[in-house]
């Protein structure tokens, strides 16, 4: 039998005003410069300034690289490692959400490692661990402050890499949901089913555990709870602090369990359409788990009572979750996204090369990827 690993961060801070306890925790760890990594976005918010004047607070000296786009790219980990390299940083500090996050990984990875970011698609394929990354969450959906997943979109190639190492794993993440009160309705929705789609790929995966599988089961009940109080009001503190548990938990399910073809197909979306990820994933979530019902229904009927249907079956999962997306104003279809039935086979071709798609519980031809996402169309 083949031991089991578990990866998650060494220290993970949650709850409210937990940001300034997190930085003054940094100064143990003797840290000198940090290269902050963020959006522009969050520049305005004022939130990279807060953080900035926090670690200045603990003789921390910062810079601020915000050149993160929303699905981040090789070109952004390698203006960030300039900007990083510059600077002699000695650590990097994470603020947003998923992009941020990764694009983070990708620069502290390449810092140690050397080469490119694209040698190191894949699984594992690093030597040693990266430059010392704290990730301070803002939204609550990708779980990426505490996960060994980094996606990066290759623009050369117009896909998205999935690059899945320990080493990309921070050694603290920060969960202050006051850092999240402000959420568009939109990306509140989005990052949520995001975080709906880890619980469920982890709970249907062929490698789930019985941590996996409590972790997966009780974010699915915390989102079924908390999403559309979240959505619908952002002020609401306690949906804001349950939904960051909850992305959490199917962080620690996904992060060692990993996903399946919604994950692998939601990322050639993104990488072809430049598409938001969450979205892509909450379009194809129903679809691909009608194709997986064959042969994990009885896991799906746990899903559907864990979203608290009173009929324990895939079929009720599945309603439910279309139920919920529509709640939060998901769009229905692929096409009102832009998505062209001509580019199916191409997607099909890519999803079907993504290191997501390894533990999906039933195995796709091509034909049959071509098929859920025409039926997702």
């Amino acid at each position: 039998m083949t031991a089991t690993a578990f990866f998650i961060p060494s220290l993970n801070l949650m709850g409210a005003g937990c940001l300034k306890q997190a930085v003054e925790s940094m100064r143990s760890y003797g840290f000198r410069k940090a290269l902050i990594v963020t959006d522009g976005g969050l520049v305005k918010a004022g939130l990279a300034a807060k953080v900035s004047g926090l670690l200045a607070e603990q003789d921390i000296q910062s810079v601020v690289f915000d050149g993160v786009q929303p699905n981040p790219s090789c070109a952004n980990v390698n203006a960030g490692l300039a900007l990083l390299k510059e600077n002699n940083c000695d650590v990097v500090v994470s603020l947003g959400g998923g992009s941020p996050h990764d694009c983070a990984k990708g620069i502290a990875l390449v810092a140690v490692n050397g080469g490119k970011i694209q040698d190191y698609e894949g699984v594992d394929k690093s030597a040693k661990p990266q430059l010392p990354l704290v990730a301070i969450n803002t939204t609550a959906g990708t779980a990426s402050e505490m996960t060994r997943f980094c996606i990066i979109t290759d623009e050369s190639r117009h896909i998205k890499m999935a690059i899945v190492d320990k080493h990309t794993t921070p050694i603290l993440s920060v969960n202050d949901p006051e850092t999240m009160a402000g959420m568009p309705k939109s990306l509140t929705a989005a990052t949520g089913m995001d975080a709906l789609t880890h619980a469920v790929e982890a709970y249907v995966s062929t490698i789930a555990t019985p941590i996996t599988d409590a972790c997966a089961l009780k974010a699915v009940s915390l989102i079924a709870g908390f999403l559309r109080r979240a959505v619908e009001n952002g002020q609401d503190m306690e949906a804001r602090e349950q939904m960051a548990y909850a992305q959490f938990l199917a962080g620690m399910a996904f992060n060692n369990a990993s996903l399946g073809y919604v994950h692998a197909m939601a990322h050639q979306l993104g990488g072809f359409y430049d598409l938001p990820h969450g979205v892509c994933n909450a379009v194809l979530l129903p679809h691909v788990q009608a194709y997986n019902a064959e042969v994990a229904g009885a896991r799906l009927a746990d899903v559907a009572l864990a979203l608290g249907e009173k009929e324990a079956t895939a079929e009720a999962a599945i309603r439910a979750i279309k139920r919920l997306a529509a709640d939060v104003g998901i769009p229905a279809g692929l096409a009102e996204l832009g998505v062209k039935e001509a580019d199916i086979p191409t997607l099909a071709d890519n999803a079907l090369k993504d290191a997501c798609g390894l533990t999906n519980p039933r195995v796709a031809t091509h034909e049959e990827i071509c098929g859920i996402f025409r039926a997702a169309l």
